[in-house]
């Protein structure tokens, strides 16, 4: 389960980025997607539960936060770094999440990092540097919007994690997951509305199509099931390192299918990121983000 939900999470970078290049307007492909997939985990998740009770003003607050950073935007930076740059830079990039991650919880008093955490989040950002400087190409700033769009999503979805920690403790994850994709996809259809209006849809082919249909199905439905049962069954200190090498397994199969290039000094900087991602970790259980909206989710310090 864990290995087939990672490799659904890395293909998602391949398939956004095709999608993006073929046809698909990324607010339309983004609002679309995650309507569906909302509406799917939805029905899922109250089946299971027959409840999407949450209780307390403070508990929506949070859930609302979560679905504005974790959701909308999140999902706004996703799409336009995808857009702007290679897959690959974008899967690459988000492989510091765990770092990132770490730093917020420090942020709002969660957690007391040591000194090696630190020099591992300098190792990890000056690999994202080399990989943003081996990415520049001709478009030179369209490539550095895409790279910092990258580090946003990155960024969004560490605050994410962060948010719903204390919500795990009174909440299945299966509920979280529910309420907060719906509380996100309504304020993105919204954002998406008008590049809804402007698609042709008639004009897209069928690759195009599969591409959104796998992007709802995959990524947003079945590996949020898969997940949360294999962390059941395997514990997070597991599945943590199965979910901190989806970007290097993302790059490699964006390298593969689109052909993308890989600049040396990506390479280099996709291998500072993976030190830096071993150097912060430390005995015991490491958290893992409890719900895999998105593709990165791949996530724990």
């Amino acid at each position: 389960m864990l290995l087939t939900t990672v490799v659904v999470w890395a293909l998602n970078f391949t398939v956004t980025r095709y999608a993006l290049t073929h046809g698909w307007h990324p607010l339309a492909y983004s609002s679309l997607r995650y309507s569906a997939g909302a509406l799917l985990f939805a029905g899922l998740t109250y089946g299971m539960e027959r409840t999407f009770r949450v209780g307390g003003r403070r508990d929506l607050l949070l859930l609302g936060l979560a679905a504005a950073l974790g959701v909308v935007l999140n999902q706004l930076a996703y799409v336009y770094a995808i857009k702007l740059t290679t897959a690959t830079t974008v899967a690459l990039i988000l492989g510091i999440t765990p770092i990132l991650t770490g730093v917020v919880a420090f942020a709002v008093g969660l957690e007391r990092l040591p000194l090696r955490f630190w020099v591992a989040g300098v190792v990890s950002f000056g690999g994202v540097a080399l990989v943003a400087a081996g990415s520049a190409g001709a478009a030179v700033k369209l490539h550095v919007l895409g790279d910092l769009l990258a580090v946003a999503t990155a960024a969004t979805w560490a605050a994410y994690s962060v948010l719903i920690a204390p919500l795990m403790r009174r909440y299945s994850p299966y509920r979280i997951s529910a309420v907060v994709l719906v509380a996100g996809s309504l304020p993105l259809l919204l954002l998406g509305a008008r590049q809804i209006a402007d698609q042709d849809f008639a004009a897209l082919g069928g690759l195009a199509w599969a591409a959104i249909v796998f992007a709802t199905l995959g990524p947003l439905v079945l590996t949020n099931v898969l997940w949360f049962r294999a962390v059941a069954s395997v514990g997070p200190s597991r599945a943590t390192l199965f979910a901190n090498v989806q970007p290097f397994i993302a790059a490699v199969i964006a390298m593969l299918v689109l052909a993308e290039r890989l600049a040396p000094l990506q390479v280099a900087g996709g291998f500072a990121i993976g030190a830096g991602i071993l150097l912060a970790r430390r005995r015991g259980t490491p958290p893992v983000p409890e719900s895999p909206l998105q593709p990165p989710k791949e996530d724990s310090r």
